[in-house]
């Protein structure tokens, strides 16, 4: 039991010789690149959904069936995600 304490006070009398900044700028930059992350994820699901869009405003020329389509195959990937 002893040498337990012993090694968690050598663990954390390491932490101690880290500056409380540097500590807070590595949590801050694992949040950005969780977030990050994530919006790439976001983006490579609606790709499907950008080139139909796409497709039908080239076709038809009305922003609002390219609109139309984005939301309902955004709308399927999300759903098909969960």
């Amino acid at each position: 039991m002893d040498n337990f304490l012993a090694l968690i006070y050598a663990v954390m009398g390491f932490f101690d010789s880290i500056p409380q900044f540097d500590i807070m700028l590595l949590v801050i930059l694992v949040i950005i690149g969780i977030i990050i992350i994530l919006l790439i994820r976001l983006l490579l699901m609606l790709i499907p959904a950008v080139l139909l869009a796409l497709v039908v405003w080239f076709f038809t020329g009305s922003l609002f069936w390219a609109g139309i389509t984005f939301l309902v195959i955004a709308a399927l990937s999300i759903l098909k995600k969960l």
